[in-house]
């Protein structure tokens, strides 16, 4: 049931091959790893300190292998340095479980 009459938009989306993804960032974790779908966002766990963005490139670097996608082909789109960002992955070869290809 929707919060306040108000519908969740997906954390995904595509644009013909690439996914669009908004995440939120949990820097300091003791792991790299995928969590649950908050609202609108999906949880990613960064073991790293989150310091003029380098967690957000650790995480970047993470999903890349997770995504099955050279660590180029993911753009931080916004929230390098906010745990609320938007990543576009071009052309992903694999995907978590809570996602899935549309559009095909």
């Amino acid at each position: 049931m929707p919060l306040f009459g108000k519908e969740v938009p997906p954390f995904y989306r595509w644009e013909g091959d690439t996914l669009i993804l908004n995440v939120l960032g949990r820097p300091n974790s003791k792991q790299d790893a995928i969590g649950c779908v908050i609202g609108h966002q999906l949880e990613v766990y960064a073991a790293a300190v989150p310091r003029r963005g380098g967690a957000t490139a650790h995480m970047v670097q993470y999903l890349a292998g997770v995504f099955a996608v050279p660590k180029a082909a993911i753009t931080v789109v916004f929230g390098e340095k906010n745990v609320n960002k938007q990543l576009r992955i071009e052309s992903p070869g694999n995907l978590p479980s809570s996602i899935q290809r549309t559009g095909k």
